[in-house]
């Protein structure tokens, strides 16, 4: 008689300690879940965030190109509102435009390189022609921010 009170509170204690075992199992479960998520959503931040400061690089490049070719074409004269000039502008806003994007998006390593190329553009598509050619007067700028734009995107 005495196994048969005991019959009863054994199964509820086993229900009970297989409840919390199942409980523990599914919340292990899903914590694990939530982090392999959480990773997984990290990762894809730094993927579509390494794109984003690529596509910004690559368009200050094209821009950069623009306005270099601007300062190949600049004529020893010229007057506001001339062909040239209706070509220089444009170009040289998107320049500012660019270089502000990589400012904004990119890492602050790069700020000062972008900012001394696009500067050195400036002055060569709007400044009278001095010493040595425009490619030579260009390219230790060009060359420094490439640099630190390979090295910021690894």
């Amino acid at each position: 008689m005495a196994g048969d009170l005991w019959t009863p509170a054994i199964s509820m204690a086993g229900v009970a300690v297989g409840g919390a075992l199942t409980y523990l199992t599914q919340r292990t479960t899903q914590r694990a879940a939530e982090r392999a998520e959480g990773r997984r959503r990290a990762a894809t931040l730094v993927e579509e965030r390494r794109a984003e400061q690529i596509r910004t690089l690559l368009e200050f490049i094209r821009c950069a190109l623009e306005a270099e070719g601007v300062a190949h074409a600049r004529p020893p004269r010229w007057d506001v509102g001339d062909e040239w000039y209706a070509t220089a502008r444009p170009a040289m806003d998107g320049l500012r435009i660019a270089e502000k994007g990589v400012e904004l998006l990119c890492a602050p390593g790069l700020h000062a390189p972008t900012a001394a190329y696009a500067r050195a553009l400036n002055q060569a598509v709007w400044q009278e022609r001095g010493e040595g050619s425009l490619g030579e007067r260009l390219e230790p700028f060009k060359a420094e921010f490439l640099t630190v734009a390979r090295h910021s995107l690894t």
